[in-house]
Protein backbone atom coordinates (compact mmCIF):
# COMPACT_ATOMS: atom_id res chain seq x y z
CA UNK A 1 0.00 0.00 0.00
CA UNK A 2 1.64 3.20 -0.58
CA UNK A 3 2.11 6.19 0.93
CA UNK A 4 0.92 10.07 1.05
CA UNK A 5 4.54 11.58 1.12
CA UNK A 6 3.89 15.23 1.75
CA UNK A 7 6.78 16.56 0.97
CA UNK A 8 7.31 15.04 -1.98
CA UNK A 9 4.17 16.79 -3.02
CA UNK A 10 4.99 19.96 -2.03
CA UNK A 11 7.63 20.00 -4.00
CA UNK A 12 5.55 19.69 -7.22
CA UNK A 13 4.90 22.55 -9.32
CA UNK A 14 1.90 23.07 -11.37
CA UNK A 15 3.73 24.10 -14.30
CA UNK A 16 6.26 21.88 -14.11
CA UNK A 17 4.51 18.58 -14.66
CA UNK A 18 5.93 15.08 -13.48
CA UNK A 19 4.06 11.82 -13.00
CA UNK A 20 4.43 10.77 -9.52
CA UNK A 21 3.10 7.03 -9.44
CA UNK A 22 4.95 3.87 -9.68
CA UNK A 23 3.63 2.39 -12.91
CA UNK A 24 6.11 4.17 -15.16
CA UNK A 25 6.76 1.13 -16.93
CA UNK A 26 3.46 1.25 -18.82
CA UNK A 27 3.45 2.69 -22.20
CA UNK A 28 0.47 5.07 -22.77
CA UNK A 29 -2.67 3.70 -24.69
CA UNK A 30 -5.49 5.98 -26.02
CA UNK A 31 -8.75 4.49 -27.00
CA UNK A 32 -11.95 6.88 -28.12
CA UNK A 33 -15.88 5.33 -28.38
CA UNK A 34 -18.17 7.94 -29.85
CA UNK A 35 -21.50 6.30 -29.86
CA UNK A 36 -25.40 7.41 -29.41
CA UNK A 37 -28.58 5.27 -29.61
CA UNK A 38 -28.04 4.21 -33.12
CA UNK A 39 -24.46 4.52 -34.16
CA UNK A 40 -21.33 3.43 -32.35
CA UNK A 41 -17.02 4.09 -33.22
CA UNK A 42 -14.59 3.00 -31.17
CA UNK A 43 -10.72 4.48 -31.90
CA UNK A 44 -7.91 2.95 -30.81
CA UNK A 45 -3.77 4.52 -31.85
CA UNK A 46 -4.41 7.39 -32.91
CA UNK A 47 -2.99 10.95 -32.21
CA UNK A 48 -4.48 13.78 -30.27
CA UNK A 49 -3.97 16.14 -33.19
CA UNK A 50 -6.65 13.39 -35.34
CA UNK A 51 -9.31 14.51 -32.57
CA UNK A 52 -10.68 17.06 -34.32
CA UNK A 53 -12.42 14.56 -37.39
CA UNK A 54 -13.03 11.63 -34.54
CA UNK A 55 -14.87 13.91 -31.94
CA UNK A 56 -18.44 14.22 -32.71
CA UNK A 57 -20.09 16.87 -30.81
CA UNK A 58 -23.55 15.31 -31.26
CA UNK A 59 -22.70 11.99 -29.66
CA UNK A 60 -21.61 11.46 -26.55
CA UNK A 61 -17.28 11.03 -26.63
CA UNK A 62 -15.50 8.63 -24.01
CA UNK A 63 -11.58 9.60 -24.30
CA UNK A 64 -9.84 6.82 -22.01
CA UNK A 65 -5.92 7.06 -21.92
CA UNK A 66 -4.25 4.35 -20.10
CA UNK A 67 -0.43 5.05 -18.58
CA UNK A 68 0.31 8.41 -17.11
CA UNK A 69 3.95 8.18 -17.60
CA UNK A 70 3.92 10.32 -21.16
CA UNK A 71 3.91 14.00 -19.87
CA UNK A 72 3.64 15.03 -23.65
CA UNK A 73 0.53 13.58 -24.70
CA UNK A 74 -1.30 14.28 -21.71
CA UNK A 75 -0.29 18.26 -22.08
CA UNK A 76 -1.25 17.85 -25.73
CA UNK A 77 -4.32 16.20 -24.03
CA UNK A 78 -4.71 19.28 -22.50
CA UNK A 79 -3.65 21.63 -24.90
CA UNK A 80 -6.42 20.53 -27.06
CA UNK A 81 -9.10 20.86 -24.90
CA UNK A 82 -7.68 23.92 -23.02
CA UNK A 83 -7.40 22.48 -19.77
CA UNK A 84 -5.75 24.06 -16.66
CA UNK A 85 -2.27 23.27 -16.17
CA UNK A 86 -3.76 23.01 -12.30
CA UNK A 87 -5.82 19.60 -13.16
CA UNK A 88 -3.00 18.28 -15.33
CA UNK A 89 -0.94 18.12 -12.06
CA UNK A 90 -3.55 16.70 -9.86
CA UNK A 91 -3.88 14.32 -12.65
CA UNK A 92 -0.29 13.44 -12.53
CA UNK A 93 0.26 13.63 -8.40
CA UNK A 94 -1.01 10.57 -7.29
CA UNK A 95 -0.27 12.13 -4.00
CA UNK A 96 -3.66 14.37 -4.01
CA UNK A 97 -6.59 12.92 -2.57
CA UNK A 98 -10.08 12.41 -4.09
CA UNK A 99 -11.64 15.82 -4.96
CA UNK A 100 -14.10 17.41 -6.98
CA UNK A 101 -13.48 20.51 -9.09
CA UNK A 102 -16.26 22.43 -10.58
CA UNK A 103 -16.10 24.88 -13.20
CA UNK A 104 -18.01 26.98 -15.77
CA UNK A 105 -17.36 24.88 -18.52
CA UNK A 106 -15.34 21.84 -17.07
CA UNK A 107 -16.48 19.40 -14.15
CA UNK A 108 -12.76 17.28 -12.81
CA UNK A 109 -13.20 14.55 -10.43
CA UNK A 110 -10.26 12.70 -8.98
CA UNK A 111 -10.42 9.36 -7.61
CA UNK A 112 -8.84 5.85 -6.08
CA UNK A 113 -9.40 2.64 -7.06
CA UNK A 114 -8.07 0.10 -4.58
CA UNK A 115 -8.07 -3.64 -4.98
CA UNK A 116 -6.33 -6.53 -2.72
CA UNK A 117 -2.76 -6.89 -3.87
CA UNK A 118 -2.69 -10.54 -4.72
CA UNK A 119 -2.41 -13.14 -1.43
CA UNK A 120 -0.53 -10.30 0.58
CA UNK A 121 -2.20 -8.29 3.50
CA UNK A 122 -1.52 -5.12 0.89
CA UNK A 123 -3.75 -3.05 -0.84
CA UNK A 124 -2.61 -1.77 -4.55
CA UNK A 125 -3.53 2.08 -5.14
CA UNK A 126 -4.44 3.56 -8.92
CA UNK A 127 -5.52 7.20 -9.11
CA UNK A 128 -7.88 7.65 -12.30
CA UNK A 129 -9.27 10.59 -12.42
CA UNK A 130 -12.48 11.91 -15.00
CA UNK A 131 -12.39 15.43 -17.03
CA UNK A 132 -16.15 16.39 -18.48
CA UNK A 133 -16.19 18.88 -20.67
CA UNK A 134 -18.75 19.86 -23.86
CA UNK A 135 -20.39 16.26 -23.70
CA UNK A 136 -17.18 14.91 -23.96
CA UNK A 137 -15.35 12.43 -21.02
CA UNK A 138 -11.72 12.23 -20.81
CA UNK A 139 -10.94 9.63 -18.23
CA UNK A 140 -6.81 9.56 -16.93
CA UNK A 141 -5.80 5.59 -15.91
CA UNK A 142 -2.50 4.88 -14.19
CA UNK A 143 -2.00 1.57 -15.92
CA UNK A 144 -4.07 -0.33 -18.27
CA UNK A 145 -6.59 -2.66 -16.09
CA UNK A 146 -10.38 -4.27 -16.40
CA UNK A 147 -12.42 -2.04 -14.18
CA UNK A 148 -14.11 -0.76 -17.06
CA UNK A 149 -14.17 -3.70 -19.18
CA UNK A 150 -17.83 -4.90 -18.54
CA UNK A 151 -18.59 -1.11 -19.27
CA UNK A 152 -17.05 -0.99 -22.45
CA UNK A 153 -19.24 -4.51 -23.59
CA UNK A 154 -22.75 -3.03 -22.44
CA UNK A 155 -21.86 -0.06 -24.78
CA UNK A 156 -20.72 -2.42 -27.82
CA UNK A 157 -23.40 -4.40 -27.02
CA UNK A 158 -26.01 -1.41 -26.72
CA UNK A 159 -27.08 -3.31 -23.23
CA UNK A 160 -28.86 -0.91 -20.76
CA UNK A 161 -29.22 2.78 -21.21
CA UNK A 162 -25.85 3.73 -21.91
CA UNK A 163 -25.57 4.50 -24.91
CA UNK A 164 -29.26 6.46 -24.53
CA UNK A 165 -27.49 8.59 -21.99
CA UNK A 166 -25.06 11.10 -22.10
CA UNK A 167 -21.43 11.69 -20.98
CA UNK A 168 -22.59 12.56 -17.19
CA UNK A 169 -24.45 9.03 -17.00
CA UNK A 170 -21.30 7.34 -18.40
CA UNK A 171 -19.41 9.17 -15.50
CA UNK A 172 -22.05 7.63 -12.88
CA UNK A 173 -21.27 3.95 -14.27
CA UNK A 174 -17.51 4.64 -13.98
CA UNK A 175 -17.49 5.83 -10.67
CA UNK A 176 -19.88 3.06 -9.85
CA UNK A 177 -17.28 0.64 -11.28
CA UNK A 178 -14.54 2.01 -9.49
CA UNK A 179 -16.81 1.89 -6.10
CA UNK A 180 -17.25 -1.79 -6.94
CA UNK A 181 -13.95 -2.37 -6.12
CA UNK A 182 -13.78 -0.83 -2.33
CA UNK A 183 -16.52 -3.79 -1.44
CA UNK A 184 -14.01 -6.41 -3.09
CA UNK A 185 -11.46 -4.99 -1.06
CA UNK A 186 -13.53 -4.42 1.69
CA UNK A 187 -14.91 -8.23 1.52
CA UNK A 188 -11.16 -9.19 0.89
CA UNK A 189 -10.21 -7.41 4.42
CA UNK A 190 -13.20 -9.18 6.15
CA UNK A 191 -12.39 -12.89 5.34
CA UNK A 192 -8.47 -12.21 6.26
CA UNK A 193 -9.87 -10.37 9.79
CA UNK A 194 -11.89 -13.56 10.32
CA UNK A 195 -8.97 -15.91 9.73
CA UNK A 196 -7.00 -13.96 11.92
CA UNK A 197 -9.73 -14.26 14.96
CA UNK A 198 -9.97 -18.05 14.53
CA UNK A 199 -6.05 -18.01 14.50
CA UNK A 200 -6.25 -16.00 17.68
CA UNK A 201 -8.31 -18.31 19.69
CA UNK A 202 -5.81 -21.30 18.35
CA UNK A 203 -2.45 -19.70 18.77
CA UNK A 204 -0.43 -17.29 20.53
CA UNK A 205 1.96 -16.42 17.61
CA UNK A 206 2.73 -12.27 17.71
CA UNK A 207 2.67 -12.70 14.23
CA UNK A 208 -1.16 -12.67 14.96
CA UNK A 209 -1.12 -9.24 16.54
CA UNK A 210 1.03 -7.65 13.86
CA UNK A 211 -1.27 -9.08 10.88
CA UNK A 212 -4.32 -7.44 13.11
CA UNK A 213 -2.18 -4.29 13.38
CA UNK A 214 -1.80 -4.15 9.45
CA UNK A 215 -5.37 -4.95 8.73
CA UNK A 216 -6.00 -2.19 11.36
CA UNK A 217 -3.85 0.30 8.83
CA UNK A 218 -5.85 -1.52 5.94
CA UNK A 219 -9.43 -0.35 6.88
CA UNK A 220 -7.99 3.10 8.07
CA UNK A 221 -6.39 3.87 4.80
CA UNK A 222 -9.73 2.87 3.20
CA UNK A 223 -11.67 5.23 5.91
CA UNK A 224 -9.60 7.80 4.74
CA UNK A 225 -9.97 7.52 1.17
CA UNK A 226 -13.65 7.25 1.10
CA UNK A 227 -14.20 10.38 3.44
CA UNK A 228 -12.94 12.18 0.81
CA UNK A 229 -15.38 10.56 -1.98
CA UNK A 230 -18.14 11.00 -0.06
CA UNK A 231 -17.72 14.70 0.70
CA UNK A 232 -17.16 14.85 -3.34
CA UNK A 233 -20.49 13.25 -4.27
CA UNK A 234 -22.56 15.28 -1.76
CA UNK A 235 -20.75 18.22 -3.48
CA UNK A 236 -22.57 17.46 -6.66
CA UNK A 237 -25.60 18.09 -5.45
CA UNK A 238 -24.17 21.76 -5.21
CA UNK A 239 -23.69 21.45 -9.02
CA UNK A 240 -27.54 21.05 -9.02
CA UNK A 241 -28.26 24.34 -7.09
CA UNK A 242 -25.74 26.39 -8.00
CA UNK A 243 -26.64 26.02 -11.85
CA UNK A 244 -23.34 26.84 -12.97
CA UNK A 245 -21.76 23.63 -14.71
CA UNK A 246 -24.64 23.19 -16.90
CA UNK A 247 -23.42 19.40 -18.92
CA UNK A 248 -25.29 17.32 -16.18
CA UNK A 249 -28.97 16.56 -17.05
CA UNK A 250 -31.04 17.19 -14.32
CA UNK A 251 -32.74 13.49 -13.89
CA UNK A 252 -29.29 12.25 -13.36
CA UNK A 253 -28.13 13.71 -10.51
CA UNK A 254 -30.37 11.32 -8.57
CA UNK A 255 -28.10 8.38 -9.90
CA UNK A 256 -24.71 10.33 -7.92
CA UNK A 257 -26.90 10.23 -5.22
CA UNK A 258 -27.10 6.94 -5.01
CA UNK A 259 -23.24 6.78 -5.06
CA UNK A 260 -23.38 8.81 -2.09
CA UNK A 261 -25.52 6.04 -0.27
CA UNK A 262 -23.24 3.79 -1.33
CA UNK A 263 -19.91 5.89 0.32
CA UNK A 264 -21.77 5.76 3.23
CA UNK A 265 -22.77 2.20 3.69
CA UNK A 266 -18.90 1.84 2.88
CA UNK A 267 -18.14 3.82 5.55
CA UNK A 268 -20.62 1.94 7.96
CA UNK A 269 -19.15 -0.93 6.95
CA UNK A 270 -15.30 -0.62 8.02
CA UNK A 271 -16.50 0.98 11.44
CA UNK A 272 -17.88 -2.20 11.57
CA UNK A 273 -15.34 -4.22 10.59
CA UNK A 274 -12.97 -1.91 12.77
CA UNK A 275 -14.87 -3.09 15.61
CA UNK A 276 -14.67 -6.16 14.90
CA UNK A 277 -10.88 -6.09 14.76
CA UNK A 278 -10.91 -4.45 18.15
CA UNK A 279 -12.66 -7.54 19.60
CA UNK A 280 -9.85 -10.09 17.67
CA UNK A 281 -7.24 -7.82 19.00
CA UNK A 282 -8.72 -7.65 22.25
CA UNK A 283 -9.57 -11.22 22.32
CA UNK A 284 -5.76 -11.84 21.78
CA UNK A 285 -4.43 -9.84 24.95
CA UNK A 286 -6.86 -11.51 26.54
CA UNK A 287 -5.71 -15.46 25.70
CA UNK A 288 -2.76 -13.64 26.42
CA UNK A 289 -3.34 -13.17 29.69
CA UNK A 290 -5.66 -16.15 30.55
CA UNK A 291 -2.47 -18.09 29.18
CA UNK A 292 -0.29 -16.26 31.28
CA UNK A 293 -2.14 -16.90 34.49
CA UNK A 294 -2.68 -20.34 34.32
CA UNK A 295 1.15 -20.57 34.07
CA UNK A 296 1.32 -18.35 37.33
CA UNK A 297 -1.45 -20.88 38.59
CA UNK A 298 0.43 -24.13 38.19
CA UNK A 299 3.45 -22.33 39.13
CA UNK A 300 1.75 -21.31 42.46
CA UNK A 301 0.47 -24.59 43.35
CA UNK A 302 3.86 -26.43 42.95
CA UNK A 303 5.80 -23.69 44.98
CA UNK A 304 2.97 -24.30 47.58
CA UNK A 305 3.24 -28.10 47.65
CA UNK A 306 6.94 -27.89 47.84
CA UNK A 307 7.02 -25.29 51.00
CA UNK A 308 6.07 -27.40 53.83
CA UNK A 309 8.03 -29.86 52.36
CA UNK A 310 10.88 -27.82 51.73
CA UNK A 311 10.54 -26.74 55.58
CA UNK A 312 10.15 -30.49 56.35
CA UNK A 313 13.89 -31.53 54.99
CA UNK A 314 15.33 -28.08 56.39
CA UNK A 315 14.18 -28.81 59.72
CA UNK A 316 15.87 -32.73 59.68
CA UNK A 317 18.73 -31.21 57.70
CA UNK A 318 19.80 -29.18 60.77
CA UNK A 319 22.85 -31.03 62.37
CA UNK A 320 22.08 -30.73 65.78
CA UNK A 321 23.55 -33.55 68.01
CA UNK A 322 20.49 -34.46 70.39
CA UNK A 323 17.71 -33.52 68.16
CA UNK A 324 14.32 -35.49 69.05
CA UNK A 325 13.71 -38.35 66.57
CA UNK A 326 17.02 -38.70 65.20
CA UNK A 327 18.19 -41.76 66.10
CA UNK A 328 14.75 -43.55 65.35
CA UNK A 329 15.11 -46.91 63.17
CA UNK A 330 12.75 -46.11 60.95
CA UNK A 331 12.34 -42.71 61.29
CA UNK A 332 13.70 -41.38 57.83
CA UNK A 333 10.25 -43.49 56.17
CA UNK A 334 8.24 -42.03 58.62
CA UNK A 335 9.29 -38.86 57.19
CA UNK A 336 8.95 -39.50 53.88
CA UNK A 337 5.50 -40.73 54.86
CA UNK A 338 4.46 -37.79 56.37
CA UNK A 339 5.73 -36.24 53.18
CA UNK A 340 3.84 -37.93 50.92
CA UNK A 341 0.90 -37.64 53.22
CA UNK A 342 1.49 -33.56 53.15
CA UNK A 343 1.49 -33.60 49.13
CA UNK A 344 -1.40 -35.72 48.84
CA UNK A 345 -3.25 -34.03 51.64
CA UNK A 346 -2.65 -30.28 49.81
CA UNK A 347 -3.68 -31.89 46.37
CA UNK A 348 -6.96 -33.01 47.42
CA UNK A 349 -7.22 -29.49 49.26
CA UNK A 350 -6.52 -27.55 45.94
CA UNK A 351 -9.09 -29.85 44.02
CA UNK A 352 -11.85 -29.53 46.44
CA UNK A 353 -11.04 -25.88 45.97
CA UNK A 354 -10.92 -26.02 42.17
CA UNK A 355 -7.64 -24.39 42.22
CA UNK A 356 -6.67 -26.55 39.05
Amino acid sequence: MRKIKYKQGRKLQPYNLEYTGIYKSHDSEMQLFVFDNFDLIEYEDFKVSDLDKYIDPQKTNWLNLHGLNNIELVKSIGNYFTIDNFMLADILNTTRRTKLEEFSDVLFFNIKSLLPAGDSDNISVEQISFLMKDGILISFQEKRSDFFTHIRERIRTHSGIVRTKKADYLLYILLDAIMQNFYVTIENEEDKVEELINLSKNSADPIILERIEKHRDNFNFLKRSIIPLRDSLYDIKSIKDDNVFNAMEMENFSFFTRLHQKSLELLEQIESDMGSLESASNFFFSAQTHKMNEIMKTLTIVSAIFIPLTFIAGVYGMNFEFMPELHYKNGYYAVMGVMLLVVIGMIIYFKKRRYF
